[in-house]
């Protein structure tokens, strides 16, 4: 408390800048002489609709065409720090702290300049910002206007990029030159009727991805680039020195204490004289093996962290172990990036979700001031949580640095595999007691290593960086939707050997299995409907209430509906949203698969229908993917996992049918990008309970 906040010393100012023809409006808006109206985004572009989205909202509220807008990604600056982010590192912290606790998070955010895309918050952190911006132009559209008419500017408005008033119209483009910043109120007034926003608008990077002119990470092109094919020791494996290598005419080594890397004219030609070199490495003293029954297994018989407890405990009846393994992000597009070091500065390409910390990694990898950085996010072809990391950004400027030429590199689908930030394992053993009116007895312990320790270690090693057990490790197993008169919640802490990272739905992608699989097994145990059953628990929660009968209506009675065919349902809330799937299963010749799946979600405020359906429908797929086959691994320091033929994804055959239905709602708007994802294992698992009768508590639910 003692920093003087107001007087901390910024790495750069806010560099958005106006071209030729264009006037700066605000820090999220400028507009041309041609009515070209460009939004800066600070949230990255991985496929779910958030350029278009955040656009969305800006253009509702200034009255734009939408036709005439576009989008640049914004640079690093106060006013594009992700502040939505804090709300969720606050989870465990006591009520009493949690105004203090969000105001120096929010501060040390906005000093820090810190862009991230993760947590379902773009939306959630950047909606009062945008529609204050675009208000705020609208007010000085307006302003303008009035003068050139001689009315009171009150009586104008905005519409499809023209100022109105009666008959008087002038487009956008045409008043822009008279725009006054004294126009700018000190508090907007918002619109109370939308007009673009809640309407299914085709999204802006559609053009692009259809026709090829879409730019990623690997379509970057530099004068004189080469390329660089890249192998990284096994987790904590020292590597010796390689000596004197014999390569192809053009290609050049490159080592480094954690790689060597192989530049060519070509990847392949990199990638295929990187195959010719065999480092040879000293395993680390803990090498990664089998870990899930060392590890989380161990922790679970430990005593662990009570972080809920209330009520009455005693006379539990019913109880059930469940394990989840090591997840890849598995992302379609390899880590990559494209790095020019010269003169003393850095320029980088990246598919990166967090611009700022991957800067902050290059000026400290590199020794430069961080003036003398600049990234440039793409698009990301598959980010999931895995490119908020910087890994592959400063390889491609230590190469770049070491070769004194332009460098793309690109991870092969091996490393890609081979050096993820994993999904961590967890294991949970939950026990209970259930009436026909809900539960009376929770009792869940859950075993996990602390993922968020890990994470900041390499990436923000100013806090939390030691492993801790606490509520935010094992979030959706803490507060739980059902008035349950008796619960206790443990996280035990497991220790982990391996890199972990975020995944799409962090810890609810794991407590969502658990949780509502027993929830099923209560349910079950004094014969209850699992659907009313929930319901007797949701009186005071009309919003759960509301989507948990929209998916149930949709997909009928629940159980089994015919011979090894059954269905189950799951209803999660998570990132602001609230999420219910009812899954039907069918078991032919011993073979599971997943036929439909109909999903009702509340998220608040809607921006656009279609990219909620879409994101709905994408986190379920991702989702199924994982609870029917993935699983990583390890041995030897190195995980067994090394590409799709191991890990499989689902494929467009084995995809059910997904129906969408979107709760009208004026709530304060939730995330969409991973509340997809929890509720579908445990949704298939208890429709698999249904068909068959067997209940499978391990993950996947389908192994090799």
């Amino acid at each position: 408390m003692a920093i003087g906040w107001a007087v901390w010393p910024r790495a750069r100012a806010p560099g958005w800048q106006a071209d030729k023809g264009e006037t700066l409006v605000n820090s999220f808006l400028k507009i041309g002489a041609d009515g070209r109206v460009t939004v800066a985004v600070p949230q990255a572009e991985m496929g779910q609709g958030i350029w278009s989205g955040l656009a969305q909202i800006v253009a509702d509220e200034l009255g734009a065409d939408w036709r005439a807008v576009s989008v640049e990604p914004a640079p690093l600056g106060a006013d594009y720090a992700n502040k939505a982010i804090v709300a969720g590192m606050l989870a465990g912290v006591p009520a009493a702290m949690q105004g203090v606790a969000s105001w120096v998070g929010n501060k040390l955010v906005e000093t820090l300049e810190f862009q991230i895309t993760g947590g379902s918050t773009s939306v959630r952190g950047f909606e009062a910002p945008l529609r204050l911006a675009g208000a705020s132009a609208r007010a000085m559209f307006c302003a303008a206007a009035a003068r050139r008419w001689g009315v009171d500017a009150r009586d104008c408005d905005t519409a499809n990029g023209f100022v109105v008033h009666k008959a008087n119209r002038v487009a956008f483009g045409d008043l822009v030159g008279d725009l006054d910043a004294g126009d700018a109120p000190d508090d907007p007034v918002l619109r109370t009727a939308p007009g673009l926003r809640g309407k299914p608008v085709t999204r802006l990077d559609i053009p692009s991805k259809v026709d090829g002119s879409a730019r990623f990470g690997v379509d970057v092109r530099l004068p004189g680039m080469v390329y660089a094919a890249i192998r990284q020791n096994p987790i904590g494996a020292a590597r010796a020195p390689l000596g004197k290598v014999a390569l192809p005419a053009g290609a050049s080594l490159v080592e480094q204490p954690d790689f060597v890397a192989v530049v060519a004219p070509g990847w392949f030609a990199a990638k295929t004289a990187l195959e010719a070199i065999t480092p040879r490495y000293t395993p680390g003293p803990n090498p990664p093996g089998p870990w899930l029954e060392a590890g989380v297994r161990a922790a679970l018989e430990g005593r662990g962290e009570v972080v809920r407890e209330e009520g009455d405990l005693t006379g539990a009846s019913v109880s059930a172990d469940y394990t989840l393994p090591f997840l890849a992000h598995a992302c379609l597009e390899p880590m990559t990036a494209t790095a020019r070091v010269a003169g003393g500065k850095c320029e980088v390409w990246v598919p990166t979700q967090s611009a700022s910390i991957t800067a902050s990694a290059l000026a400290t990898a590199l020794d430069l001031a961080a003036a003398d950085v600049t990234v440039y996010p793409t698009l990301i072809g598959g980010g999931f949580g895995r490119k908020v990391e910087k890994d592959a950004a400063v390889q491609a400027a230590l190469i770049a640095r070491a070769t004194a030429r332009p460098v793309q590199l690109i991870w092969s689908r091996e490393e890609d595999f081979g050096h993820d930030m994993w999904r961590p394992a967890a294991a949970a053993r939950i026990a209970g007691r259930a009436t026909p009116q809900g539960i009376a007895v929770w009792d869940a312990r859950i075993a996990v290593p602390d993922v968020g320790a890990s994470f900041m270690g390499r990436n923000l090693p100013i806090a939390g960086s030691t492993p801790a057990a606490g509520a935010a490790a094992i979030e959706g197993a803490v507060d739980l939707p059902y008035r349950i008169p008796g619960i206790r919640v443990a996280h035990c802490l497991a220790e982990c050997n391996v890199p972990l990272g975020y995944w799409r739905s962090v810890g609810h992608s794991f407590s969502g299995f658990m949780v509502e699989s027993f929830v099923d097994e209560l349910a079950v145990s004094v014969g209850a409907d699992p659907g009313a059953f929930r319901l007797s628990m949701l009186a005071d929660k009309p919003r759960h209430a509301a989507v948990l009968r929209a998916a149930l209506r949709a997909g009928g009675p629940l159980g089994r509906i015919a011979p090894n065919r059954g269905r189950g349902v799951a209803l999660v809330e998570s990132f602001g949203s609230i999420v219910a799937q009812v899954a039907e299963v069918i078991v032919e010749k011993g073979q599971l698969r997943v036929t439909n799946v109909w999903a009702a979600i509340d998220c608040g405020r809607v921006v656009n229908p279609d990219t909620v359906a879409a994101q709905i429908e994408g986190g379920i797929l991702y989702g199924l993917t994982a609870a029917l086959h993935g699983e990583v691994t390890f041995a030897n320091g190195a995980a067994n996992t090394t590409n799709f033929d191991t890990y499989p994804l689902l494929t467009l055959a084995d995809s059910p049918r997904i129906q969408v239905q979107i709760i009208a709602s004026t709530e304060a708007p939730g995330g969409v990008g991973e509340p997809g994802t929890p509720p579908i294992a445990a949704a298939v698992a208890n429709a698999l309970f249904a068909a068959t009768g067997e209940r499978r508590r391990d993950l996947p639910l389908i192994r090799a």
